[in-house]
């Protein structure tokens, strides 16, 4: 499962399903996970919806010998009916966040972004979202300053990652409000395709 490292005691619900995706629970989430060329793909839809964005968070971790460059724009959720979805480009959606959703949701969507992120006990990020938020508070005093910070480190972003290197980060799905629902989480990453089988969240 590459550098995702498994902790004692640590309880997980493991099924598998076709194509070898694993599916786990973790700090409250439902995460599907694969592995292909020694990278590691996990994901889990979050509850908390932003404006007109679905949301999901991400973690990828390079057990490979290859740096490997992950990129939102490779990720695709298609639907049953066949309409395609790409992520939102990650600077448009700070700014929106930023101007527009207002500081209690940036606060709310950070605080279920955590304890989804800190529940989950396999990944040990070496330069995701935790390091971008330390680095981006290092200096900063003001309330508002601080709700763009969080809006800018929470988003998924193009990362290289060297062999044993993982990030994580949110990507955003423009579907005007609505949840992603059934379909299907497609990732061209690491030279190979992902695919995850993707449910609505329960309500």
């Amino acid at each position: 499962m590459g550098p995702f490292r498994l902790l004692p005691g640590t309880l997980l619900a493991v099924t598998l399903l076709p194509a070898q995706v694993i599916d786990f629970e973790s700090g409250g989430l439902k995460y599907k996970t694969l592995t292909r060329n020694g990278v590691t793909i996990m994901f889990a839809h979050l509850p908390s919806r932003v404006r007109e964005y679905s949301i999901i968070q991400v973690a990828v971790s390079n057990g490979s010998q290859i740096p490997w460059v992950v990129k939102t724009e490779d990720f695709r959720f298609e639907r049953p009916d066949g309409v395609r979805l790409s992520p939102a480009r990650p600077r448009a959606v700070v700014s929106e966040m930023i101007e527009k959703a207002g500081r209690s949701d940036v606060i709310k969507l950070v605080a279920t972004y955590e304890i989804g992120l800190y529940g989950l006990t396999r990944l040990r990020s070496t330069n995701g979202y935790e390091q971008r938020r330390q680095a981006a508070f290092a200096e900063l005093t003001s309330a508002k300053l601080k709700a763009a910070a969080a809006a800018s480190a929470i988003v998924f972003v193009d990362t290289k990652l060297m062999s044993g290197e993982s990030t994580d980060g949110a990507i955003f799905f423009d579907t005007s409000g609505k949840p992603l629902g059934h379909g299907k989480l497609t990732v061209k990453a690491a030279g190979a395709t992902f695919e995850f089988p993707s449910e609505p969240l329960a309500p």
